[in-house]
């Protein structure tokens, strides 16, 4: 009966019950947009630093990320290899062999980042091949340089020209080459741009008189978290004889800032929260203060106090799960637009993203979890707004309240 009376009186007046579910919709849409917002900001930081730089997890040499040296790099056969690409989870990895030389043409000389990569696989985790602004891409077989876009700039050298590299190789033997540019890339980071040049990891083992030998193996995992169980099943293949370090551990810049950002996200969510609060209960407030004289009436011809708050309470909560369920459905596709078609920053927020490293881009997360937390939030924050009509009905005097 309770219920039967509740679900028509929210339909009586029509008006009243769609204002009252909309503000619930509406905090619903706001609250899900905003975590939605900071949570996919941190996936992307972490997927795009993971995928352009160190990969989720790297196999190294001990000692290796300390000093960077050449002396610290690895041989990892094709058998260790192949299991390591076999793990679950994995879906790609990248030999590299990773190195510090000047490189000049003409009388311009700079200190840059020369790079042994599997052209293939390298394109299959960083998207290389489709920053190519000049040129050919690298194949498997080239004797040629790729160079960042703002290297060749700060060399005032194009594809066709001659790069020198001059540098130290494995155990101090001299690396030196001149290689022609077969192609240029635009990187996305300034700090990347004007750095990077690119060989293939035969070409580079040659110059650097590394054979067989690699600096690191970076590994892309399908999701973030089965990165626990990937490098669990990785370290039974590596053993105790190399180090394996996850992106946390080698990005602790990026990790500093996402900790900072969600603690400023989390107070912009309370405050967000709090809005929600007075903006629910205003509306409850106002619908209440509207019924008062119909309150008086039922009250008058022998309606029990607590069977008309036992009904309010109801209709409180079918009003309450109205906007709820109208929220999630609203949210779901305006969060499905903004994932695929995230907010590019500009300005100070894009060079706050680009000094730690990610391209500024504002990405929407669709994980589930965030659509029902934040709904749970909204539905507590509304049954709780029905504690007013309540204290209102037991304070009711139906003589006053039927003459207004």
């Amino acid at each position: 009966m309770y219920f039967i009376l509740s679900w028509r009186n929210l339909w009586r007046n029509r008006k009243r019950t769609i204002i009252a579910a909309s503000s619930v919709f509406f905090a619903v849409l706001l609250a899900v947009v905003m975590r939605s917002g900071q949570n996919g900001s941190y996936s992307y930081m972490i997927d795009s630093s993971a995928k352009l730089f160190t990969g989720y997890l790297q196999v190294q040499g001990k000692g290796y990320w300390d000093n960077r040296s050449l002396d610290r790099s690895i041989v990892l056969d094709a058998e260790q290899q192949q299991r390591i690409a076999e793990t679950s989870h994995v879906t790609s990895i990248t030999p590299r062999l990773e190195a510090f030389s000047l490189v000049a043409y003409k009388t311009s000389t700079k200190v840059a980042q020369v790079t042994g990569i599997d052209p293939s696989r390298e394109d299959q985790m960083t998207g290389l091949k489709k920053r190519l602004i000049k040129g050919d891409y690298l194949s498997s077989g080239s004797d040629g340089a790729l160079i960042a876009q703002g290297l060749a700039d700060l060399l005032k050298i194009t594809v066709g020209d001659d790069l020198i590299i001059y540098g130290q190789g494995y155990h101090g033997q001299i690396a030196a080459a001149r290689l022609p540019v077969t192609g240029i890339v635009d990187l996305p980071f300034p700090e990347l741009n004007n750095n990077m040049a690119y060989l293939t990891l035969p070409k580079a083992r040659d110059v650097f008189s590394a054979y067989n030998r690699i600096t690191s193996l970076a590994v892309i995992v399908d999701s973030i978290r089965n990165l626990p169980s990937v490098e669990s099943n990785i370290r039974k293949v590596t053993g105790d004889k190399f180090t394996i370090m996850t992106w946390d551990e080698m990005l602790p810049d990026l990790v500093q800032n996402i900790q900072l950002d969600n603690a400023s996200g989390l107070i912009m969510i309370i405050i967000l929260y709090i809005v929600i609060t007075f903006g629910v209960f205003g509306t409850v407030m106002m619908m209440t203060s509207e019924r008062l004289k119909e309150f008086g009436i039922l009250i008058s011809v022998g309606m029990k106090k607590s069977r008309l708050i036992m009904v309010t309470m109801i209709e409180s909560i079918f009003i309450s799960i109205l906007g709820v369920v109208a929220g999630i459905l609203g949210s779901i596709p305006v969060i499905l637009y903004l994932h695929f078609n995230p907010i590019r920053m500009t300005g100070d927020a894009a060079k706050a993203f680009e000094t730690i490293g990610v391209e500024p881009i504002m990405n929407f997360s669709t994980d589930p979890h965030i659509f029902f937390s934040q709904a749970f939030v909204v539905m507590i924050i509304a049954l709780a707004t029905a504690i007013y009509p309540v204290l209102f009905i037991n304070r009711i005097q139906p003589a006053k309240a039927i003459h207004g």
